[in-house]
């Protein structure tokens, strides 16, 4: 590998540091010095309820104890700024805007209510698939806008295709396929105006020029979903490498409730 590759890491500021942040970490930084490119560092920072000034101090704070540092970042800026996700609403709505403009993306007006009776009935139904059924997809445009303007609440949704298939390489893992009629019309934007995970991932990826994404394979089944929007924006792919979660001896995950997975935690007892 020749090309100088741009790699990030994208913690979310809702707690302590979790070794698992710098574990992933330490790939995506060997890969960007090994190529003469650049590691990133972005907060992501959108869910309004959990995310704090203070744990983002201690993300910054435990990965430049381990000497993990980073080329752009919050802290230190960068040609791709601004670098917490917070700061880029702007950026995902514009988007979110384009993929409804082009038919890609709708407004959906489901209640809570309504989403949790319907996965109810689709469990006692013995479905093979539990999830969104499309109710609001063909709401026309007018109708649609008409809604909005009388205040109603709504998320924007990815219009997922009905039928064949999604396929996409890891390098690390080789091909997989996912079926279409498996997939959810994603939620790309919440009823605050706030991004989901899936849309701000995919712009701020492509935007920032990352071109290796480097994460832990719980990952792996949100990919199709990734795939689709990258698509639906005409972005190209970046390279997709999913890495093996940390385990315990017996093979079993590590988790707080198990053990101690606190960055912090380690720091404090002088490793």
């Amino acid at each position: 590998m020749t090309s100088p590759a741009r790699t990030r890491i994208a913690p979310s500021p809702t707690g302590d540091p979790h070794v698992g942040t710098a574990y992933v970490a330490v790939f995506n930084r060997a890969l960007a010095r090994k190529t003469g490119g650049q590691f990133l560092l972005r907060i992501e920072d959108t869910d309004r309820e959990r995310s704090s000034p203070a744990s983002e101090a201690m993300i910054l704070s435990t990965l430049r104890w381990l000497e993990l540092d980073w080329d752009e970042g919050p802290d230190c800026g960068g040609p791709h700024g601004p670098y917490r996700q917070s700061e880029r609403l702007e950026i995902y709505r514009e988007h979110a805007r384009r993929l409804v403009d082009g038919g890609q993306a709708y407004p959906c007006f489901c209640t809570p209510e309504r989403l949790a009776e319907l996965r109810a009935r689709q469990k006692a139904e013995g479905l093979d698939h539990v999830g969104y059924d499309g109710c609001c997809r063909e709401l026309g445009r007018a109708a649609a806008a008409e809604k909005i303007r009388a205040g109603a609440p709504h998320v924007i949704r990815l219009r997922v295709p009905d039928a064949g298939e999604t396929v996409f390489r890891d390098d690390l893992r080789g091909e997989f396929t996912f079926q279409n009629r498996l997939l959810d019309d994603q939620v790309l934007v919440k009823s605050d105006g706030y991004p989901t995970y899936h849309l701000a991932n995919v712009v701020d990826d492509h935007l920032m020029g990352v071109t290796h994404v480097i994460r832990a394979e719980e990952w792996l089944s949100s990919v199709p979903k990734h795939v689709l929007l990258y698509r639906a924006l005409g972005y190209p792919m970046p390279r997709l490498l999913h890495l093996p979660l940390l385990r315990n001896p017996d093979r079993s995950k590590i988790s707080k409730r198990k053990n101690p997975v606190s960055i912090a935690w380690y720091r404090a007892r002088g490793y």
